[in-house]
């Protein structure tokens, strides 16, 4: 049996739920610049992570909600999420992001996985509180890999992990397969290979008799 482990920001999908929140919030510059810090090694994930979240503190509830009913998959992620599913794969979404944008799209795709792991922003008083909570702020890719691997019965050396991020670099590097999908500078040196789009994914794993 093969697991395939999927980033979603960036990965899965076009955006991000962060910059999406912060720029409903009017806060966007604030949010990538932060976002730019982190990427240069200036700021650790936890810590960029908690400083965006703290941005978008007072946001309305709803908005939020808003923000996360419209994210999508990108083109193609929906259709190989479904192949590999109806061959036997398991499928499971490592993200430092937010499980109701997740969840959202992979319903508007009409595909399911078979595990998500996610981070959340708490509610209190109808709005955002700023603060951010889930396995994935102070944890990594990598031990969350494992744990999904053991949880399926699956050999970490039979997996594949597919990111475009530096959060992701833990994973790439401890999968059987770690693949860069268009990776961030810094990033495709902890791949195994690169994809620039879904249709390149979905031929890889032909290649590797995993579809």
């Amino acid at each position: 049996m093969t697991l395939v482990a999927f980033d979603f920001d960036g990965t899965l999908a076009d955006s991000e739920m962060m910059d999406r929140l912060a720029a409903h919030h009017g806060v966007g510059d604030e949010v990538s610049s932060i976002t730019e810090r982190a990427m240069r090694g200036e700021l650790s994930y936890a810590e960029s992570l908690r400083e965006r979240a703290s941005l978008v503190a007072g946001l309305p509830t709803t908005d939020a909600a808003d923000v996360y009913s419209d994210v999508r998959l990108r083109d193609g992620a929906g259709e190989l999420l479904g192949k590999l599913s109806d061959d036997g794969v398991r499928v499971v979404v490592l993200t430092g992001g937010f499980g109701p944008g997740v969840e959202t799209a992979l319903d508007a795709a009409g595909v399911t996985v078979d595990r998500v792991v996610a981070n959340s922003l708490p509610e209190a008083d109808g709005e955002l509180t700023g603060d951010v909570e889930g396995p994935l702020i102070e944890g990594t890719k990598d031990d969350a890999l494992v744990d999904v691997c053991t949880e399926f019965g699956v050999d970490v050396a039979d997996s594949v992990a597919v990111g475009d991020g530096a959060n992701d670099a833990p994973m790439l590097d401890e999968a059987g397969c770690g693949v860069g999908f268009q990776p961030k500078p810094g990033v495709e040196e902890h791949c195994d290979t690169v994809v620039a789009s879904m249709a390149e994914l979905e031929a890889l794993l032909r290649e590797r008799n995993i579809l």
